[in-house]
């Protein structure tokens, strides 16, 4: 591919996002003659205008692991799931506010809690904003939510409470979603979104590569999610999980990985694009080059499965010329660390209790 091409994908994503049709998608994706270190730098010139070398980071509390009624075949959660799991109910305010802390502590710019289930109810909408108003008292970090299926009134609850957004992927495109899930639908999903959005609160939906889907229906989400003006987009790349229902679906190289990073930044262009589960797993050596692309991470894991050290992904972002967006400076996360609770390792991938409830000793 000449110099101009890569240029041309720089131009038209500033100028005119819409002019990306299916063809040159498809072309990004899948032609041999790309030159993928040019395409991540077309891609970065994108992230640099809109976010400059910033990367925030988020941290994730699985603040609800198990219970779960709906069957997500990705899901190590799902009611159809064989994972071993440490399964609780909805965690005390005391641990959440601690994990909400250390959060703060570690460099997060976002804390994300995660509940599972359908969707929550009315009492326990109500317990969600009492439980935004104690952290947002406590730490200026911003909050997002994951918490199922929402109506208008519920999400405008949240929004009152201070809630900055609410997370519900799409994950795949309408076509292959009942491939992926049959307890509720992807409109349903797409109705929760628009309720969010009617709220006021920013929206966070991404999408899961790997799940047996075409080429066509990553891009149909693509589309979708660049359509709906989404503030931020987590790409996640799946993490087979023993006992769940998906496993290695498909095979991901780290190019392609890279790939699909930048097709996301070139027709989302000002959104933050998250680098989100799986990142370790399948970039392997070329992980630090998703920061161009993307200018967002976890620290500290996923749901239930680890990821890098804290120290680790922070000294890489270091190591390229990034900062972090946040209220504490690089060099000083970076200090030697105090060990924490839930830090010894396992032999299995998925996180210990004690990593989940690093607080559940803690006197009240």
């Amino acid at each position: 591919m000449e110099t101009k091409f890569y240029q041309q994908l720089t131009e038209k994503a500033l100028s005119h996002p819409a002019c990306f049709d299916e063809e040159l998608c498809r072309k990004i994706l899948q032609d041999k003659e790309i030159d993928v270190l040019s395409l991540v730098h077309a891609a970065y010139q994108l992230r640099k205008q809109f976010f400059g070398r910033e990367v925030m980071v988020h941290v994730i509390n699985n603040v609800q692991n198990g219970f779960c009624p709906e069957d997500c075949h990705y899901c190590a959660q799902a009611k159809t799931s064989k994972a071993n799991i440490e399964e609780y109910p909805l965690k005390p305010d005391h641990e959440i506010l601690a994990e909400a802390k250390r959060a703060y502590e570690s460099g997060a710019y976002r804390y994300c809690m995660v509940f599972a289930g359908r969707g929550p109810s009315e009492k326990r909408v109500e317990k969600l904003a009492q439980l935004i108003q104690k952290i947002k008292q406590e730490f200026p970090i911003e909050i997002c939510i994951s918490a199922g299926l929402l109506d208008a009134p519920k999400a405008k609850i949240l929004k009152e409470a201070g809630l900055d957004r609410l997370n519900h992927n799409l994950n795949t495109s309408e076509d292959h979603y009942p491939n992926i899930c049959t307890t509720h639908t992807y409109q349903d999903r797409m109705n929760t979104l628009a309720a969010a959005k009617q709220a006021g609160l920013q929206l966070c939906s991404g999408v899961i590569v790997g799940m047996g889907e075409s080429v066509g229906d990553l891009l149909d989400v693509a589309f979708s999610l660049a359509k709906m003006n989404v503030e931020s987009i987590p790409v996640n790349f799946l993490v087979p999980i023993e006992g769940s229902a998906l496993q290695n679906e498909s095979e991901m190289t780290p190019e392609f990985c890279l790939r699909v990073l930048c097709l996301f930044r070139f027709l989302s262009p000002r959104a933050e694009i998250r680098v989100a589960a799986g990142r370790e797993l399948r970039l392997r050596e070329l992980e630090v080059l998703a920061l161009y692309p993307a200018n967002s991470l976890f620290l500290e894991g996923y749901l239930n499965t680890r990821g890098a050290k804290t120290s680790a992904t922070l000294r890489m972002i270091q190591d390229a010329g990034f900062s972090v967006k946040s209220n504490c400076d690089l060099s000083e996360l970076l200090k030697p660390e105090v060990k924490k609770p839930g830090q010894q390792g396992t032999r299995s991938n998925l996180k210990s209790l004690d990593e989940l409830r690093p607080y559940l000793f803690t006197p009240q």
